[in-house]
């Protein structure tokens, strides 16, 4: 069935007679006669009657209009997604991400982006990094990010690293100190992720390593909820640097922590197939905007701690 009759068909309806069609169409009253003729062969019925010199639809006709309606809209979104596509002005980008990318880093760069594709839509899935991996099997997102390891089939886009930090609450005895070690902390009340995070291990060793007590106030999932107890003066805590310079922002105290420590994670994909026009840009953006971080690396393959 030939796109034409249909919309021929379509404008005869919300016109009320061929002539109005034609204008529509910018064709001609004869073709339009002709085309509606061809499609009432094609289906078999009658589809408009003359009736006091008006033009009537048949009760087939209406049915066959919402038909009509609805299979010529989709034709014509998809031919200006296309369109946008082309111009780069169409797209959707699915992210997955831990909750403090997905606060403190990613926000300002899908606003670049978004700047880019005016018609383009984002859609962040925030959760913990074993979730973010779970779901990168069923294919839910474009691009994720999570710690590692990152299971095949997922294709690894980058691996980065961003040196940790110390934060403290405001008047804190140890804030006076410009670099903070395991000895200016011992028996401090401290606040860290769960035990068996790859950060909290390396912060239990540098501890161990220096004959200082690690005293441990809290344990949590992610680094945000360590820096809000922070602010209620329930200890101070080890997070990476792009947290650690929001949390500084509203009122907390940050000093660099030696032996460095580095927190890791990684930027993949479920699988394997071409990433879209509006993901390759994002992933160009993230890389680019990480290379001006401080403290932040790409490409990272030394171990969680460095000394």
């Amino acid at each position: 069935m030939d796109t034409r009759h249909l919309e021929a068909f379509r404008a005869v309806i919300e016109t009320g007679s061929m002539s109005g069609a034609a204008v529509v169409l910018s064709k001609s009253q004869p073709a339009i006669s002709n085309l509606i003729t061809r499609l009432e062969d094609e289906l078999g019925v009658a589809l408009f009657k003359r009736r006091k010199g008006k033009l009537e639809a048949t009760p087939e006709a209406a049915l066959f209009f919402e038909e009509v309606r609805r299979t010529l809209g989709v034709l014509e979104r998809t031919v200006q997604v296309a369109r946008d596509l082309k111009r780069l002005k169409s797209g959707t980008l699915s992210l997955a991400s831990q909750p403090g990318l997905a606060t403190y880093v990613l926000p300002p760069i899908i606003a670049r982006i978004l700047k880019r594709w005016p018609d383009g839509t984002a859609r962040f899935i925030t959760r913990s990094s074993p979730t973010v991996r779970d779901l990168g099997r069923i294919d839910a997102f474009d691009i994720g990010f999570a710690e590692l390891p990152i299971e095949s089939p997922a294709s690894v886009i980058d691996i980065f690293e961003i040196e940790c930090v110390c934060v403290l609450p405001k008047g804190h005895p140890a804030a006076r100190h410009r670099v903070l070690t395991p000895q200016l902390l011992d028996g401090v009340p401290f606040i860290s992720l769960y035990a068996d995070h790859f950060l909290h291990e390396a912060i239990e060793r540098a501890f161990a390593e220096a004959g200082a007590q690690l005293k441990m106030a809290a344990h949590v999932e992610f680094f945000g909820t360590a820096c809000a107890l922070v602010m209620e003066s329930v200890g101070v805590t080890i997070v990476d640097q792009s947290t650690g310079a929001h949390f500084e922002k509203i009122g907390l105290v940050v000093r660099p922590f030696a032996p460095r420590l580095f927190y890791r994670y990684a930027m993949f994909q479920p699988t394997r197939r071409p990433l879209s026009r509006i993901a390759i840009d994002f992933v160009a953006e993230f890389k680019r905007v990480t290379a001006a971080a401080p403290g932040v690396r790409g490409d990272a393959s030394s171990p969680g701690r460095r000394g």
